[in-house]
């Protein structure tokens, strides 16, 4: 093992166990570790600055823009509202409504705005209806994550690998390749939540929110507001009384939700962190200032909180930019597309490149702050793990761990090489983050490809579908981080119902991955 091998396999753990602590957040992360490889001569600077000119990571950032316009011309909100049903349903009549459009919205959308716009809806529609929360909340991220196993704008993971895939030469994915092992996984997994959810959920647990809404009720104009805290809160990692959250927002913070415990008292002293949930006491303003806010992800109050009024053309434009979109970039990839128009590649980043600047122009999202919408981080990340990617592969560290997956996978062959990649990508998403997984896992595939001498693709896809499916921890995936605060849940929620979905999802994937792209000899 040379020392170069050792370097970086010493940089990646350090990397892995500040990610798991939580000092910093992921991009400044990665990025500190990529300027290490750089210093020490593992990595040149074009490699290092090479992730931020990718295709890949650029159309994330683009269907943030796009994602952002049809969030913002309601169009969703108004969706889910018409299929709630009013009273007297079932838990399970209900999921059957809401858990399959919710998917097929997620394989288009990024699958943040699409829980942040139905879990209040849906929580507060729970209420009034008499039915726990809790028995919706996960499942709604579930849904979200298993709909963006479908397609190629489905999460930001899939685009990394087929960004790398087009740094190296290849083709790229298209639209509906992962669809393939996609919908059969979603279909497996609706159905798992439908039958294990009345078992594996919790019964709603008492919260204090009707004593405090009495009390607030007390003060003229005071309502009890929920919060979920985003990435761009400014007081992230300081203590409460350290951030004066009153003078700042107008509100008095009364209950925090953090990793499943509810908190009550001494909230001073609570440091607080991405994805908790605060329970605050506000009047009419603070929703209207704060309710499109970036440094929240999602407010609700037991009602529906106001929006400004969007035009009805909006909302039609949006959706139709959006179908344009998808059908733009399936037909653009045709061969005679192609053929027809060599000077021009007619892809998913073309098309959302075009979308977002169309939604800008007609004001579908306020073009001068389009830059809030992004989120920066999450593009840092994807760019560095490009880095990284090259920093294991020039140093042999990626074939090295190749050789060992070869080796482990014994006379099961190039299948149980492809089991093995896919249990080692989900481990890293579900205790790190799933882009950082998918560039990681990316040049593992890569070289356990040539070990056996095969088409790699069926090892990217692999890696598409392992990255993405984090069910069994709430920081697996951003969307479970936001439903955890919001139904009160506690780790071992996700993990009783999680666990068994990974599981499912896993099976059916590398049963189904051969079949779909077999391991084809290279020539």
């Amino acid at each position: 093992m040379t020392f170069e091998i050792l370097f970086v396999l010493a940089g990646l753990v350090c990397m892995l166990a500040a990610l798991i602590m939580d000092k910093m957040r992921p991009g400044i992360v990665l990025l500190s570790l990529v300027v290490v490889y750089m210093a020490a001569g593992i990595i040149t600077p074009a490699q290092m600055v090479a992730g931020f000119s990718n295709r890949g990571m650029i159309t994330v950032g683009l269907l943030f823009l796009v994602s952002e316009g049809i969030r913002q011309s309601g169009a969703l909100g108004a969706v889910v509202k018409r299929l709630l049903p009013r009273e007297g349903a079932s838990v399970a009549g209900a999921q059957l409504r809401i858990l399959p459009i919710v998917s097929a919205f997620s394989a288009f959308l990024n699958n943040t705005p699409v829980v942040v716009i139905f879990a209040p809806i849906i929580k507060n529609w729970a209420r009034r209806v008499g039915l726990p929360c809790t028995k919706f909340l996960i499942p709604l991220s579930y849904a979200t994550i298993l709909g963006g196993l479908c397609t190629l704008i489905g999460t930001s993971t899939n685009l990394v690998v087929h960004g790398m895939m087009l740094d190296r030469g290849m083709e790229g994915l298209k639209m509906f390749d992962l669809a393939y092992i996609g919908i059969p996984v979603t279909v497996a997994g609706l159905a798992y939540i439908l039958i294990a959810s009345k078992r594996l959920l919790p019964a709603e647990r008492p919260d204090n929110i009707e004593e405090e809404e009495a009390e607030a009720g007390e003060a003229s104009g005071k309502h009890v507001v929920e919060v979920v805290l985003a990435s761009r809160f400014p007081g992230l990692k300081r203590k409460l009384k350290n951030f004066d959250f009153k003078r700042r927002y107008g509100a008095e913070v009364k209950e925090i939700r953090q990793g499943g415990q509810v908190i009550t008292k001494n909230l001073g002293e609570v440091r607080l962190q991405e994805g908790d949930t605060l329970v605050v006491v506000a009047d009419e303003a603070f929703t209207r200032t704060w309710g499109d806010s970036s440094v929240f992800l999602m407010m609700t109050n037991g009602s529906e909180i106001p929006s400004r009024p969007v035009a009805a053309w909006k909302k039609w434009t949006a959706l139709a930019l959006l179908l344009i979109m998808i059908a733009g970039a399936t037909v653009g990839e045709l061969p005679a597309v192609k053929e027809r128009f060599p000077g021009v590649r007619m892809d998913m980043f073309f098309f959302a490149a075009v979308t977002a600047v169309l939604m800008a122009w007609l004001k579908i999202f306020p073009p001068k702050k389009y830059t809030k919408y992004i989120s920066w981080d999450i593009l840092i990340t994807i760019a560095c793990a490009f880095a990284i990617s090259a920093a294991m592969e020039e140093s042999g560290l990626a074939a090295l761990i190749a050789g060992f997956i070869k080796g482990v996978s014994g006379s099961l062959g190039a299948w149980g090489a492809l089991a093995a990649l896919y249990l080692v990508t989900l481990l890293i998403t579900e205790l790190v983050t799933n882009n950082a997984a998918a560039a990681l896992a990316f040049p593992l595939a890569l070289e356990t490809a040539a070990k056996f001498g095969v088409d790699p693709m069926p090892f990217f896809i692999a890696i598409c579908i392992a990255a993405s499916a984090g069910f069994a921890t709430p920081i697996g995936y951003q969307t479970n981080l936001i439903v955890q605060g919001a139904g009160n849940y506690r780790f071992t929620d996700f993990l009783k119902i999680g666990l068994p979905m990974d599981l499912i999802v896993m099976a059916i994937s590398v049963s189904l991955i051969p079949m779909v792209w077999p391991f084809t000899p290279l020539n």
